[in-house]
């Protein structure tokens, strides 16, 4: 009797993508955006070099594509919280708190950063966009008024700042100076104060 393997299950079309965008993530958030490699996909997924060039063009259209979808994630996770039902210190530390979160989970900030060195500024334009949405979106809750506008857009420079920044070097600097962990937001937190109540 053969004790031959039988080959990976073909994957076809959106599904390939999706597995491979998915293998690619999690490669990602385990050891960085180097480890995204076809290679290193590949054998997640089973499935051939050859496989992964048919469905994304090349390496640069894999990292696009997981880009994107990161991107995405952080814009559905951010959407919900730019309901600010009510005014406040309590609304800023809640939008601020779900702005780090999301810029801290599922490698969104190392991907981004990494695009950002590399000078691929095409593909790093989907974080580029989710960060201009969430300015509009903020900036919308100040009506006609210029000034609100302007405070809500100098809020969201004030939260991707400092979220981006604390996802990439924060557990690092956190540990060199022994900062408690929510310092950080409580920074961002007190600027944004500052901004609101200073005009």
């Amino acid at each position: 009797m053969s004790t031959k393997q039988s080959p990976a299950p073909r994957r076809r079309g959106a599904v390939a993508r999706e597995e491979a965008i998915a293998a690619a993530r999690d490669l990602v958030i385990e050891g960085g955006p180097s480890a995204m490699t076809l290679k290193a996909v590949g054998e997640r997924m089973g499935v051939g070099h050859a496989n992964l060039i048919h469905h994304f063009g090349s390496a640069a259209g894999l990292q696009g594509a997981v880009m994107d979808a990161m991107m995405r994630d952080l814009a559905e996770r951010l959407g919900p919280e730019l309901d600010m039902r009510e005014p406040g210190v309590g609304a800023q530390r809640h939008l601020l708190d779900a702005v780090f979160e999301a810029f801290d989970g599922g490698g969104a900030a190392q991907v981004a950063a990494w695009l950002a060195l590399a000078r691929e500024t095409e593909r790093s334009e989907s974080f580029a966009a989710v960060v201009r949405d969430l300015a509009e979106r903020l900036a919308r809750l100040g009506g006609d008024d210029p000034a609100a506008r302007d405070k809500a857009r100098r809020l969201v420079l004030i939260a991707a700042y400092m979220a981006f920044a604390d996802a990439l070097i924060g557990p690092a600097l956190k540990t060199m100076l022994d900062a408690p962990a929510e310092e950080p937001r409580d920074l961002a937190l007190a600027a944004a104060r500052g901004v609101i109540e200073g005009g």
